[in-house]
């Protein structure tokens, strides 16, 4: 196999993940009490012939199939085909799986050795997610993906509206978007009236944020836009939001209102997310996302009122979902889903379905959302209702398919869904954006929902078989966690490269927590070539190593007695971005808005932003410097 090996990639970066694979597979050997000098000899083989896609791609692969033979309960001959295997198994970690599985049978043990099943994990999938740029050839695909996809919201919604789509029977004896749009009213009447009567009785309060955006606005430079949308102020008149009051409505007669055929379309560009493929970010431009955040804030609130939205979705909270992954893995009982391509397949016509009667809220969220795309130098149409980059994406995409997952539960329900139906899931149905909860015994009438109204349910990612779940991050075997400890970036060779030296006290950090000594030793050494590396708490300022015994300071503080060590400090350097005049009022007042910031937070923005007016915007580089902090 060829590699794939980007030009930045240099030998001893390669070597270097090759030896912190070495020492965390001869102490996870120890740990289970195995042998494991077969293993290496094998991965050491294939990195030198494949490169770092045998760790980023090829393992990752491994662990995914290995995911599969745990919910299955056998490793069968589809599965681990990049490997060498006796029976279904891979002779790779054989010893580990040896421990999990039936050599003779390859199905699962009664009893499989849990330390087992997290090595295993750990080693095929703690490279699989490394921020990484690919090649050329995979980021014309993404592109060409996006755009696919685009075509196949628009086919399905051209299914759904013309005829009764293809299992639509099954979901409901009635029209699929009929389903669709009762259900939501029982589910989210209540939710979006209060966030009507919000849109009526008060002004939204927007918000910028510090990153890019499609018409090429950075730092303090939003608050002076000079751009607005006719559809943008048939809803959220411009004089209302971009000026801090009527004193200054003379500094708007030069806004351009653009009407829909000149709207600045949203910017599809990709940032790097691991070797196979890369995220796709939609840029909005700077009114659009303006006011999308102020339109979500409302919306998160409400959802944080009301009890039982609060207990079926959330934007903010992930550990629910995972305690019910935890509690699937170990009853049986919930099954945990995962979609592909999730914000990018929900289309604008259900969301329109939803809040149809819901007058505010629709021409909110219809004014906010942008309708075209600039693809690669090509601008479509949008049939979605929006791409990650959009404020109002993740929220709006927990309440589509939220409703989905009720218009399956229904099918199996026999009749309409009540409010009191609703109720009694409480506890057992939940979704953070597109990670999904749902009882087992409605796991295939929910699936057939979600993809009857243009979703797509990731198989490699959704268990409700076997013991194994996994959700927002967090992996259970049987009740155990089994999560593991990723890499996000290369090991830093000098002090040079803040980024990767960040990431890997993070992951040194992490590893200690998981009780990792060996491994952790390594890295220690390693650090402490670059930088001084003291023992700190995790709410110091330094950049510095967790350890078991209480921190000790070298020195005392003159002035308060506080223990201080010697480390280094991490300061980001801003653009320069000068804000005067009516914008930084407008700053400030949006800054001082209770609804955004509270008090604590609002006075620690102050402290640390005290020449936000100077400088704004995403760090355009980073330095570290030595200095004497205290150890917490």
């Amino acid at each position: 196999m060829a590699k794939e090996v980007p030009p930045t990639i240099r030998q001893g970066n390669l070597k270097s993940l090759n030896a912190l694979l070495q020492c965390i597979l001869n102490e996870l050997g120890m740990r289970c009490g195995i042998s494991t000098t077969r293993d290496l000899k094998t991965i050491t083989s294939r990195i030198e012939t494949e490169g770092l896609s045998f760790l980023t791609i090829t393992l990752a692969a491994y662990g995914k199939d290995f995911q599969k033979s745990l919910d299955r309960g056998y490793a069968g001959n589809d599965l681990f085909l990049s490997f060498k295997k006796r029976g279904g198994l891979p002779h790779l970690f054989g010893g580990f799986l040896s421990q999990i599985f039936d050599p003779s049978s390859a199905r699962l043990i009664d009893e499989p050795s849990i330390e087992a099943i997290r090595a295993v994990r750990q080693l095929t999938l703690m490279f699989a997610k490394m921020n990484m740029r690919c090649s050329h050839s995979r980021e014309l695909a993404a592109f060409d993906r996006y755009i696919e996809i685009e075509k196949e919201v628009r086919r399905n919604d051209q299914l759904l509206s013309g005829q009764a789509c293809k299992g639509a029977a099954e979901v409901s004896p009635h029209h699929a978007l009929d389903d669709f749009a009762r259900v939501g009213r029982v589910l989210w009447a209540d939710l979006f009236s209060r966030i009507d009567s919000r849109l009526y009785g008060e002004i939204v309060v927007p918000k910028h944020g510090p990153g890019s955006t499609a018409d090429g606005l950075r730092g303090n430079s939003k608050f002076l836009q000079r751009m607005w949308t006719t559809r943008l102020e048939d809803v959220f008149p411009h004089w209302e939001h971009i000026i801090p009051s009527e004193s200054f409505l003379d500094r708007t007669d030069s806004v351009v209102l653009l009407p829909p055929g000149s709207e600045i379309p949203v910017k599809v560009i990709l940032v790097p997310k691991t070797l196979k493929t890369p995220r796709v970010i939609a840029m909005e431009p700077s009114c659009m996302q303006y006011m999308q955040q102020g339109v979500r804030g409302i919306i998160e609130q409400e959802i944080a009122r009301n009890d039982t939205v609060r207990s079926l979705i959330s934007s903010e909270d992930q550990k629910p979902n995972q305690r019910l992954a935890m509690q699937g893995s170990f009853l049986g009982d919930l099954a945990t889903l995962d979609l592909s391509d999730a914000s990018d397949r929900v289309s604008n016509q259900h969301v329109r379905l939803l809040v149809a009667n819901h007058k505010l809220l629709r021409e909110a969220l219809d004014a906010t959302r942008s309708r075209k795309a600039d693809v690669n130098g090509k601008v479509i149409r949008l049939a979605k209702y929006a791409s990650m980059g959009s404020a109002l994406c993740f929220p709006i995409e927990a309440l589509v398919f939220m409703t989905c997952v009720f218009v399956g539960i229904e099918k199996d329900l026999n009749r309409r869904l009540t409010k009191a139906d609703v109720k009694s899931y409480l506890g057992s149905v939940r979704a953070y954006g597109d990670d999904i909860i749902v009882p087992v015994k409605h796991v295939q009438s929910v699936i057939q929902a979600l993809e009857t109204f243009g979703a797509r349910v990731n198989h490699d990612k959704s268990f409700w078989t076997g013991k194994f779940r996994e959700s927002c991050g967090k992996d259970f075997y049987d009740g155990h966690d089994v999560s593991i400890v990723r890499l996000r970036s290369h090991l830093p060779e000098s002090r040079l490269q803040i980024e990767e030296l960040q990431s890997t006290v993070a992951t040194r950090n992490l590893l200690f927590q998981a009780g990792y000594v060996d491994t952790v030793e390594w890295l220690d050494k390693r650090i402490e070539k670059l930088i001084p590396f003291p023992f700190v708490e995790p709410t110091s300022v330094l950049l510095g190593r967790q350890g078991y015994s209480p921190c000790q300071g070298s020195r005392l503080d003159p002035d308060t007695h506080t223990p201080l060590v010697k480390g280094v400090v991490v300061e980001s350097i801003l653009p320069a971005s000068q804000l005067d005049d009516y914008g930084a009022l407008l700053k400030w007042f949006l800054m001082s808005d209770n609804s955004l910031f509270s008090t604590n937070v609002l006075n620690q923005r102050r402290l640390a932003d005290k020449d936000h007016l100077q400088f704004a915007g995403r760090p355009v580089s980073a330095r570290i410097k030595n200095r004497w902090a205290p150890t917490r």
